[in-house]
């Protein structure tokens, strides 16, 4: 196989070998630490324009499937892993991942020592980089002007980018019981999977829609999906958002979109060291104590402690979860209006199923005493 490099933005280079397409990546190199669920990371739309680090030292035993992906395409900028499987062994599988990966003009680099890699962006914080292999191999030096050349993720507006162009509708399974919004600013395809199956009609909108379309929707509730990017560029959904709040639709956001809500309510986002990026962090609910194991993959966070609540537009608001490891802002929610977000991803595949009954509290908020919703597809 012909030589690959991992070159970050403080000059740190890592050689391996070409993995999936040869080429140039450019983007955020970043780390997930589960241990299953590649085919999901790599075509959920939060990962775009990062290149992903597999902490799992062997990847690909499971090939690909035509099942599994998250969204129409794979979305990271590049990708970095040990030991990529030779033949993946699983009745789903329809081929490699490394052809996968080719197909799609993805670069990757394999043999790294990811281990040292991790702790290197532990230690730095993620950064800038670049996976460069076959005819765009050059100089160390060049290697490294070019990563410096490439925006960072601080400032970056991606969600437009990852936005479904035109609306469309995913039914509900079952006699319909509610219509729902959903803002896609990165949706996953598993979140109106998992609406569906709660008997709810979910209308996948475009990230510019306006407030005159989703009143036009005549929904029962209002989702905001996780995406990528710097919240803080996300002007357009927040001010959606405090028209939504404004009108007292039901609302749940999750990961970016947990991040619009709380901008919508008054407070700022800022970001993370590393992040959070894997399958096996915990979360404490404080009204509960509970802990749950959950999927997370964000770069940002919410101001914020725990427990503390704070004064917005419209009416009190709380912190309602966060994570032990390190404080984050994990959750938020309304006290006058009818919205609630989180930063994790209950609808994860894979993941734990720690989280599954954010979507049933979705389903009680817009049905509480009293409140008229869909009865067979009518009105």
């Amino acid at each position: 196989m012909s030589d690959a490099l991992l070159v970050l933005e403080d000059g740190k280079i890592f050689r391996g070998e070409a993995y999936g397409a040869t080429g140039t990546g450019l983007g955020e190199a970043v780390f997930t630490t589960g241990m299953t669920g590649y085919q999901e990371t790599l075509t959920d739309p939060s990962y775009h324009r990062q290149i992903v680090v597999q902490t799992a030292p062997m990847i690909g035993n499971t090939g690909w499937n035509d099942e599994d992906d998250e969204s129409a395409a794979i979305q990271v900028a590049g990708y970095v892993v040990r030991d990529p499987s030779r033949s993946p062994s699983n009745w789903r599988s329809t081929r490699t991942l490394d052809a996968a990966l080719a197909a799609q003009g993805i670069v990757g680099v394999a043999g790294v020592d990811t281990r040292m890699l991790v702790r290197h962006l532990r230690e730095r914080g993620a950064m800038r980089a670049g996976v460069f292999s076959g005819d765009d191999l050059a100089s160390d030096a060049e290697l490294v002007a070019r990563v410096l050349d490439s925006p960072p993720m601080e400032g970056a507006d991606l969600y437009g980018a990852v936005t479904t162009p035109e609306p469309y509708v995913v039914p509900a399974v079952g006699t319909p019981r509610f219509r729902v919004a959903a803002l896609d600013v990165g949706i996953k395809s598993n979140t109106p999977r998992m609406l569906a199956a709660r008997g709810i009609e979910t209308h996948v909108l475009p990230a510019s829609t306006t407030i005159e379309q989703i009143e036009a929707l005549n929904p029962d509730g209002f989702f905001l999906s996780n995406g990528p990017g710097d919240p803080a560029t996300a002007d357009g959904p927040v001010e959606l958002t405090r028209q939504v709040l404004e009108r007292r639709i039901p609302l749940f956001g999750i990961c970016f979109g947990n991040q619009i809500l709380a901008r919508a309510l008054g407070r700022g986002t800022y970001k993370l060291r590393y992040g959070h990026r894997g399958i096996n962090i915990p979360v404490v609910e404080h009204a509960t104590g509970r802990v749950a194991i959950t999927s997370q993959n964000h770069g940002f966070a919410v101001e914020g402690e725990a427990g503390e609540r704070f004064d917005t537009p419209f009416g009190p608001a709380e912190i309602t979860h966060t994570c032990p490891n390190d404080g984050c802002v994990e959750g938020l929610r309304a006290l006058d209006v009818p919205a609630f977000s989180v930063q994790y991803h209950p609808e994860a595949a894979a993941g734990p199923h720690d989280a599954m009954d954010l979507f049933d509290r979705f389903v009680d908020l817009m049905n509480p005493p009293g409140r008229h919703h869909l009865a067979g597809g009518g009105e």
